[in-house]
């Protein structure tokens, strides 16, 4: 095919065939896009394709191809650039030089080549980060020259500082070694004087009509501004400039105002630390805001406005924002003075007005500063408060011998008061999702971005009401009485769905803020008005969001509910009611509620309160078949484990098993019945709703043994145990039989899957049990060796015959490992792991049955696809840690065979590309490197004899792999820690060999010579474009440096660097 033509790099190249096939791989289909993407892979891997890049750049007609180009002469620069000779270095960076200053010169070839030019400014970085300052020290004086010559030119070589800097101190970190970056940072602050000048002598000069200039200037200035000495700041024009010349005129307010937030953002001591620079800092920020005032006058609507403002108009919004936050963040006391309490209250109140906009991220920037603020308003008010005054209730703080920043900000907080309540977001987010067996189940989400600004609203609302409670409670009752229907029977002025929701998780959020009576009285009345809005309101729909919130907010009050019994049983009582009740999400929430309340009020319900007859527990338990008839099997669920939290609050074993009989009487019954079936007919296992119905007594077992626990709920576990493990047994024999009979695809079937979750049932209980228990020798002695007989017997079985519907060029030992695993639960794994972390030396005896049962099975099922059997894979590896962290000894005593077997697994998973395999298998390397390193010296002789360099080798070649980068932390705690044990004395003379030949000698110093030596023909092995004196700086100060993990990392990090590059000699 033609397209192969351009690997032919003895001829001149066909710069129009290759803009055909650039356009083939972008715009053609099929065969010839497949053609087109292997040519042009194969011509940007040729070595010699760089020097095809001029001809490309000046010749091609289409910008895709200059851009591929461009691409290949970055990867030039970036690998292989030191490798060459010093004259093509020159050849190619005279010739970038050249095409940007053609383009760039050229006002409107420069707008129309804008993203080619781009490109050009990204390699030329890159050339710098090699040839600067050593083999160009007079870049930077160039380029400042080279700018007074064309305005066009100068707003290119702005972009080009932009970049640089934005190269060496933002992204400094993975692209160059410590050294060099540093070195560019010293050298950038070093030629700043000159930069900084041109930048000045731009915005000076420059005529406003040139907006491109004038903006690049800008840009750059506000990347500079973040590490520039403060001199250049503050003992300059710049301030005046931006306020003057930039600031009023629209195309340039944005920017202006980013740098201004830049300066603003200037940490507090350093100016502080300067005389005169406060004073300039203040009339700064003087001078913008009497620029605001008149661009934005303090009566505009500013929500209202962002609404409809253009992306550029909402654009100055955000920026006002971070300006302000910015400043008041870091120099709020500049602006206290009583003569400044104008510009102080008015700028304030442009935050206020921006923190009305319905934008979330403006919201957040204005929401830092609020806290800031508060915190520092209120540890004022607490520490000036006389003692023994309480810093809640009606009167905190309100003490008239003592003026308090709060008075200054009184209004303010009114406003924010006002606005955190509309705004507030909600506290907890539940998904409803099925799960692998296709049962319903909810998820409760763990740090949204909505529950992490929950959490500093819920703070800000906190704040708020201690500093003062009058008014958040007046703010909070007037909002409530808007939601309420008019005298004519009109709904309330702010009444709507979103409104009664936000008002009420602010109600719910500030619990704890008021004191006792201020509580009681509060809450009495929100709840009374919520009541009567109910009455007010027709419709289910209505009704049941107003029951919702009631709800929300009673399971937000503890204190008030221990404290008041009557209406703790009334609202309780009422929870059961909406129990009943059909509307969506009304009994979800009911029984939510019963769990909170339960949780922080269990001791209310299980002691004799006056005038009750009995705990309040037995009335429940009494009832309970009536009050969860209408639940869903996942409601009940919740209803017993929230039932369970106020059993384990009994007052005693006696008690407690009394209670616990009369929660699992219903569950219990069920059980015997089904037992009793199932003796006389085995069919019933056949029969999915006997199957459904065993399965939800199981899970209700989960949910009362997950809150009651512990020794209590072992008779009840005891009363089940004989007849679960036979029925683990049954169920496993069933798939077993199915799958093998009529094939693999049976295994995805509602039966099976139905079977299998209820195997799963069976082993979740028995591991919530083991998890929760103290007394681990009953465990150990009564119920571990029938659970392992059962659970471990079944797992290891392997399936016969190949089942019905199986093709014959199916592999069959594949097949023979995928029929075996239909049947084997990962839970087995996750169940053994925990009950090795439980009983830990206890269960020593019994680790070798353990592995040998589960090593090769699972072994068998997971290295055969990297991507099949992922919680298999992953309960595999836990159980192989908490063996190792828990029964070390048990590993020494197995045979050489299984042992071996493990070391492959760990190193396996080190080397698996899962982020949370790699971690765990490096995690197990570390821990019995650990153990062996501090058990005896005889036996860790032995060890590092056949697995210690194989360690190191594997270590380092995940470090150097970018598929494994992101545990690098872990990586280089495991080689710290086995230079160590060689840089102690650790190992013995003799003990490392490198492929058979004799080791080191004896001593420390011998096997440290040799173990450095192997390292550094290790790597240049695999490196060998890296130069050697790298690899021995590298190795030499990990032999020096493991007791210093941060230097230990830096060597290394220097080395990731180097290590992409090709070097003929030493460079600096």
């Amino acid at each position: 095919m033609e397209f192969q033509s351009l690997l032919n790099f003895s001829q001149e190249l066909d710069v129009s065939l290759l803009d055909r096939v650039v356009l083939a791989f972008y715009t053609g289909a099929g065969p010839e896009q497949q053609a087109a993407q292997t040519a042009l892979t194969q011509f940007q891997d040729h070595p010699e394709a760089w020097t095809r890049v001029p001809e490309i750049l000046q010749k091609s007609s289409f910008p895709q191809t200059k851009y591929i180009g461009l691409q290949i002469l970055e990867k030039l620069i970036s690998t292989r650039w030191k490798s060459l000779p010093e004259g093509q270095r020159q050849g190619v960076r005279n010739f970038l030089i050249q095409v940007t200053i053609e383009i760039a010169s050229d006002e409107t070839v420069a707008r129309k080549e804008k993203v080619y030019l781009n490109k050009l400014n990204l390699a030329m970085v890159q050339v710098l980060k090699q040839e600067w300052p050593h083999n160009w020290p007079t870049f930077i004086s160039e380029l400042v020259e080279s700018s007074k010559t064309s305005l066009p030119l100068c707003e290119n070589n702005m972009v080009l500082l932009r970049l640089l800097s934005e190269e060496i101190f933002d992204f400094s970190a993975d692209q160059m070694t410590q050294a060099k970056a540093q070195e560019l940072k010293v050298q950038l602050s070093n030629e700043l004087s000159l930069v900084f000048q041109l930048c000045l002598e731009v915005l000076k000069e420059a005529p406003m009509g040139k907006v491109g200039l004038l903006r690049a200037t800008l840009e750059t200035l506000g990347r500079f501004l973040s590490w520039i000495p403060l001199g250049y700041v503050f003992e300059t024009e710049l301030l005046q400039l931006l306020v003057t010349r930039f600031l009023e005129v629209a195309e340039y307010r944005n920017l202006t105002l980013k740098c201004a937030a830049e300066i603003a953002s200037l940490p507090r001591s350093d100016v502080a630390s300067v005389p005169g620079y406060d004073a300039t800092l203040k009339m700064f920020f003087t001078s913008i805001m009497v620029t605001i005032n008149k661009l934005i006058p303090p009566s505009t609507d500013i929500a209202s406005a962002y609404r409809n403002a253009s992306d550029t108009g909402q654009e100055m919004v955000m920026a006002l924002a971070m300006f302000l936050a910015s400043f008041f963040g870091k120099h709020l006391v500049l602006l206290e003075e009583e003569t400044d309490r104008e510009a102080l209250l008015n700028a304030h109140f442009y935050l206020i007005k921006i923190s009305q906009v319905d934008e979330r991220e403006v919201w957040k920037i204005c929401l830092e500063y609020w806290l800031i603020l508060l915190v520092g308003l209120y540890e004022e008010a607490v520490s000036r408060l006389p003692i023994g005054t309480s810093a809640a209730g009606d009167t905190a703080f309100a003490v008239p011998e003592v003026t308090l920043r709060k008075d200054v900000y009184a209004e303010v907080l009114t406003n924010l008061r006002l606005i955190a309540v509309g705004k507030m977001v909600k506290p907890e987010e539940v998904l409803i999702v099925e799960n692998e067996e296709g049962e319903v189940v909810r998820e409760h989400l763990q740090e949204t971005d909505t529950i992490v600004l929950y959490k500093m609203m819920r703070e800000l609302m906190l704040y708020l009401t201690h500093l003062d409670v009058v008014d958040t409670e007046r703010i909070l009752t007037e909002k409530l009485e808007r939601q309420m229907n008019k005298k004519d029977g009109s709904s309330g002025d702010e009444w709507s769905w979103g409104n009664l929701n936000t008002l009420c998780w602010a109600v719910g959020s500030i619990s704890g803020a008021m004191d006792e009576d201020t509580e009681k009285r509060f809450l009495v009345l929100i709840i009374r008005e919520l009541l009567s809005l109910v009455e007010q309101k027709r419709g289910k729909d209505n009704k049941a969001i107003i029951a919702s919130n009631i709800m929300y907010i009673v399971g937000q009050y503890p204190r008030f509910l221990k404290a008041h019994w009557r209406f703790l049983k009334t609202v309780v009582n009422k929870l059961f009611e909406f129990m009943h009740e059909g509307h969506e999400g009304v009994q979800d929430m009911a029984c939510d509620t019963y769990m909170k309340i339960t949780k922080k009020c269990a001791r209310q319900f299980v002691v004799r309160q006056s005038e009750e007859k009995e705990p309040f527990v037995e009335e429940i338990l009494r009832n309970i078949g009536r009050i969860t008839v209408d639940l869903s099997p996942q409601q009940v669920h919740t209803f017993y484990e929230a039932t369970g939290v106020i059993i384990a609050e009994a007052v005693n074993r006696a008690q407690q098993e009394k209670l616990i009989a009369g929660l699992m009487d219903m569950p219990n019954s069920a059980w015997d019945a089904l037992m009793m079936q199932a003796s006389v007919n085995p069919a019933l296992l056949h029969n999915p709703e006997s199957v459904k119905l065993l399965s939800n007594v199981l899970k209700t077992n989960v949910s009362a043994c997950t809150s009651i626990g512990g020794e209590a709920y072992t008779v009840q576990v005891a009363r089940i145990f004989t007849d679960m493990l036979g029925l683990y047994k049954a169920v496993s024999r069933m798939i077993s039989e199915v799958v093998e009979k009529e094939g693999l695809i049976m295994s995805k079937t509602p039966k099976v899957r139905q079977l299998r979750a209820l195997k799963k049932d069976i082993l979740k209980l028995m591991q919530t049990y083991i998890n929760s228990v103290v007394q681990i020798e009953v465990v150990n002695e009564n119920f571990i060796p029938p659970l392992l007989d059962a659970v471990l017997g079944d797992y290891q079985r392997k399936a016969e015959g190949g089942g019905a519907g199986e093709g014959a060029g199916v592999n069959a030992n594949a097949n023979a490992v995928a029929l075996s695993a239909a049947s084997r639960e990962a839970e087995v794994l996750n169940l053994m792991s925990d009950v090795v972390r439980c009983l830990g030396s206890l269960i020593t005896p019994q680790v070798p049955p353990i592995l040998s049962a589960v090593l090769e099975p699972t072994l068998e099922m997971i290295t055969q696809d990297l991507t099949e059997y992922p919680d298999h894979r992953l309960y595999f590896f836990r159980l192989l840690r908490m063996i190792i962290l828990n029964c070390f000894p048990a590993l020494l005593s197995i045979p050489p065979e299984g042992f071996k077997l493990v070391m492959d697994s760990i190193i396996w998973a080190v080397k698996h590309s899962a982020r949370d395999l790699g971690d765990t298998g490096l995690h197990m390397t570390f821990d019995i490197v650990e153990a062996f390193a501090s058990g005896d010296p005889a036996v860790a002789q032995s060890f590092y004899k056949q697995y210690f360099l194989v360690i190191v080798q594997e270590i380092l070649y995940v470090m150097t792999d970018s598929e494994h980068k992101s545990g690098f932390g872990l990586q280089a705690m495991v080689l710290a820690r086995m230079f160590r044990i060689v840089g102690e004395g650790g190992v013995e003379g003799g003990v490392l060999s490198d492929e058979g030949q004799a080791g080191a000698g004896v001593g420390k110093e011998g096997v440290k010579e040799f173990f450095v030596g192997y390292c550094v023909k290790l790597l240049s092995g695999a490196f060998p474009h890296v130069h050697i004196s790298h690899i021995q700086t590298l190795v030499n100060g990990m032999s020096e440096n493991y007791g210093d993990i941060n230097r230990f990392k830096g060597g290394l990090r220097d080395f990731l660097v180097q290590m992409k590059e090709f070097s003929a000699e030493v460079t600096s």
